[in-house]
């Protein structure tokens, strides 16, 4: 991959003059004739597009995990626009794009590691956020229809409602069980009807990112609700684990017993099971190691897979229960199907999508394995080298992280000096060079730095970022 041959942009952000003046230059009320394609496409890169970032362009934006999109998948996504597919219903005498649409997530699953035929509900979402609604959605479903069947009786959310379901059921309600949750998992606890306030931490007390199975017991032993198990992988701060492939095997066990349904978050986290099995990456492969045994798993595809927005992905084990819940009654014109390739129609929350399996498609197509592990790799690598430089300057502190084997792609800091600390923010992000975004740990304030474009280099890249991080030192 010559990541090296495409430009960096000299200033990640644009200037404070910059986002002025486009913004400025927005057109915000309806005009009566309109300017014309040609102008109006004038308009939007002379006028529009310097306000923009360059998360997707430079490979020193490690302000969120927003990755990029290699020239394949930039190129697709232009294809995917020129002919505007729906992918939503298979019809294999109209089109080939939801025949393009299963083939990418039968890839995508070989290159997670996952048996494809092992997983009979696989669709393509807006991002993390709308697989992890899927993925509860479905959860909710399995959850209160075990509780139906363990005392005798047909139930389904989908059909009933979730109260009257968990009523029939004779339950009170459906608790999520997880740790250090992405607040996308919150928000789609509220969407599918659960509620923020049905999530419940069981983190560990010294290491609150990971699972505490023995409290998790504790609330699988409630009778009066049912149990979905959220695992973060890997959670959003440090880039951290929330289980190993011991703890995901006696969470099955868990599950199984108590009827609970386990759904792993893996917006990244996912993507460090291509990493090679040596030592290097032992630490990170621990962390992904049995994932495979969970119920469902979300994803996000404009993160790590390097394709543009918006892209996400879902992977659950029951094809029959997603198409009790995301089918579209009274609908027969809609219910196109083969045995083969069953219509995504029923497997997600859209009726109407346009095609954002052909980026993923490009890059799995373009690149191979061979090409993403040597991205990760290189992601990794760059990532621990600028966790080490900041060790050994003494100005910063790496937080989270015990020892560069534990560090993924996502490096949290903070400054030693408390009142540098306060404005670190500014006094990285202010050059323009590189991007960092806050947070807070413990209850202080610290900076994240993600590492997540395809062209990362570290030659190339790591002066830039020494230079920023030592000058905001001073």
């Amino acid at each position: 991959m010559e990541h090296l041959s495409s430009p960096i942009p000299t200033h990640v952000l644009p200037s404070p003059t910059a986002l002025s003046a486009a913004r400025s230059a927005i057109h915000t009320t309806l005009s009566r004739t309109g300017l014309g394609p040609t102008a109006t496409t004038q308009h939007i890169s002379t006028d529009l597009t310097p306000g923009f970032h360059a998360s997707g362009s430079s490979s020193r934006y490690f302000s969120a995990v927003t990755g990029g999109a290699t020239p394949a998948a930039v190129a697709a996504d232009h294809i995917a626009s020129t002919h505007d597919q729906s992918a939503a219903l298979y019809a294999p005498g109209e089109s080939i794009a939801a025949d393009i649409d299963h083939h990418a997530l039968q890839m995508l699953a070989e290159l997670l590691g996952l048996r494809p035929e092992e997983w009979g509900h696989k669709v393509f979402t807006t991002g993390a956020t709308a697989a992890n609604v899927v993925g509860l959605a479905c959860g909710r479903e399995a959850v209160v229809a075990e509780a139906g069947r363990r005392v005798g009786k047909e139930v389904s959310v989908a059909k009933m409602g979730l109260v009257r379901a968990c009523i029939a059921a004779g339950k009170e309600g459906v608790q999520v069980l997880t740790s250090f949750p992405h607040c996308s998992l919150v928000k789609a606890c509220s969407i599918v009807g659960l509620g923020h306030e049905s999530v419940v931490h069981v983190g560990r007390e010294e290491a609150p990112w990971r699972l505490d199975l023995e409290a998790l017991e504790g609330y699988l032993k409630d009778e009066k609700v049912v149990s979905i198990i959220g695992v973060s992988c890997s959670e959003v701060q440090a880039g951290l684990f929330a289980t190993s492939g011991e703890e995901m095997k006696a969470l099955r066990a868990l599950a199984d017993k108590y009827g609970a349904w386990i759904h792993v978050d893996a917006a990244f986290g996912m993507l460090a099971r291509i990493l090679p099995d040596t030592k290097e990456f032992a630490a990170l492969r621990a962390g992904v190691e049995g994932i495979e045994l969970a119920n469902s798993i979300g994803g996000d595809g404009h993160k790590l897979l390097n394709v543009p927005y918006d892209s996400g992905f879902l992977f659950s084990r029951s094809g029959p229960l997603a198409t009790q819940v995301f089918h579209n009654p009274g609908a027969p014109y809609l219910t196109a199907s083969s045995a083969a390739i069953p219509s995504p129609l029923s497997l997600g929350i859209e009726n109407s999508r346009r095609l954002r399996a052909l980026p993923v498609y490009a890059n799995l197509v373009a690149y191979g394995r061979a090409g993403y592990v040597d991205m990760l790799q290189r992601q990794v690598r760059f990532a621990r080298a600028v966790a080490a430089w900041m060790e050994s300057q003494g100005g910063f502190e790496v937080l989270g992280t015990k020892g560069e084997g534990e560090v993924y792609m996502v490096v949290l800091f903070r400054a030693k000096d408390e009142k540098i600390n306060a404005e670190l923010k500014q006094r990285i992000n202010t050059p323009r060079k590189i991007a960092c975004s806050g947070t807070v740990w413990d209850g202080k304030p610290a900076m994240r730095l993600a590492v997540s474009n395809w062209k990362i280099d570290l030659e190339r890249d790591l002066p830039v970022v020494k230079e920023v991080l030592a000058a905001a030192l001073q």
